[in-house]
């Protein structure tokens, strides 16, 4: 996995929940939950932190990096993360499980996509796709100034992982990889290149809005299997790994093993908690196409939603 950068200290700003304290709670020491650079993982997060404040937890919002938080949730520096990717995350998350110092707490309810994706127009001018074996014969069609004669390929953010320049290596394919530098600046990316209908080809994972609102599709790649990440003679080019597209799967939750000593009705809170594809994307939607406040997003889903969550509690 690509790391970037450590996990910020406990200095950084973290927020604190200021809520009504409702139930006598295990201990008052802060539950440390993780904040990374996407819209999605914000809300949930923010979501789960209102539940655990609203049981009587004390919460704070700490800023780290998605895969080297794992160093934090090691130690205990941190205590939880919402949203641990199958398609990115799960060789650290299996690492650090193995270690015996973090649990997987089980699945968010939700379901991850994490591929190269291109809108519609770039298929008429690439007719072979989606099979990934179109790329090689018309890399030129996603070149731009700064690129050509090789294609572009927009990443997401480096510390999200994801082996993209290993697998344009590995499967042979004319493409320059670059990375977006936020979340936001990936979007914005498509946006511009819709709007002109400029060439491009980029990361687009769900849940999120992005593949309802722009028509396009993702590149079929050779079918992913953990040999392919790890066993050069697996898949088509014999020679090295990751030739094959990304892992799909449950978006799943991790902690600190101690959570469940110290906060034993927090980590069954944490355990119980789900949400679906569909109510994720729509409020990210709010996010980031009508511009409305994450926190006000998440309020109006704790209250829309809370003989749900009060359920979890235990209420």
């Amino acid at each position: 996995m690509v790391m970037k950068s450590k996990v910020l200290g406990l200095a950084v700003a973290s927020f604190v929940l200021a809520a009504p304290l409702i139930a006598e709670v295990e201990s008052n020491d802060p539950i440390r939950l993780t904040l990374h650079d996407w819209s999605g993982q914000l809300i949930n997060t923010k979501i789960m932190g209102a539940i655990l404040q609203q049981a009587g937890y004390n919460v704070e919002f700490v800023q780290a990096d998605y895969i080297a938080q794992f160093a934090g949730l090691k130690t205990g520096d941190l205590h939880v993360a919402m949203e641990i990717w199958e398609t990115t995350g799960r060789e650290a998350l299996d690492e650090a499980t193995a270690t015996g110092q973090v649990v997987n707490v089980g699945e968010t309810g939700m379901s991850a996509i994490e591929e190269w994706w291109y809108p519609m127009y770039m298929k008429e001018r690439c007719p072979g796709l989606p099979d990934w074996q179109a790329l090689k014969d018309c890399a030129e069609e996603f070149a731009t100034l700064e690129t050509a004669p090789m294609g572009r390929y927009v990443g997401g953010p480096v510390t999200w992982g994801g082996f993209d320049e290993e697998r344009v290596e590995a499967l042979e394919l004319d493409f320059e990889v670059v990375h977006a530098g936020t979340d936001a600046a990936l979007f914005a990316e498509l946006e511009s290149a819709y709007q002109r209908q400029d060439p491009i080809i980029l990361w687009i994972y769900v849940p999120h809005w992005a593949p309802a609102k722009y028509d396009g599709e993702f590149v079929e790649f050779p079918p992913y299997s953990a040999e392919c990440y790890s066993d050069p003679s697996v898949g088509v080019n014999p020679e090295m790994a990751y030739d094959c597209g990304k892992p799909r799967g449950p978006i799943w939750k991790a902690a600190w093993a101690g959570v469940q000593e110290k906060w034993p009705g927090a980590y069954d809170i944490i355990a119980n908690y789900t949400v679906n594809n569909d109510e994720m994307s729509a409020m990210v939607a709010k996010a980031d196409l009508e511009g409305v406040d994450i926190d006000d997003v998440v309020a109006s889903w704790m209250t829309d939603n809370k003989d749900r969550w009060s359920g979890w509690v235990g209420q």
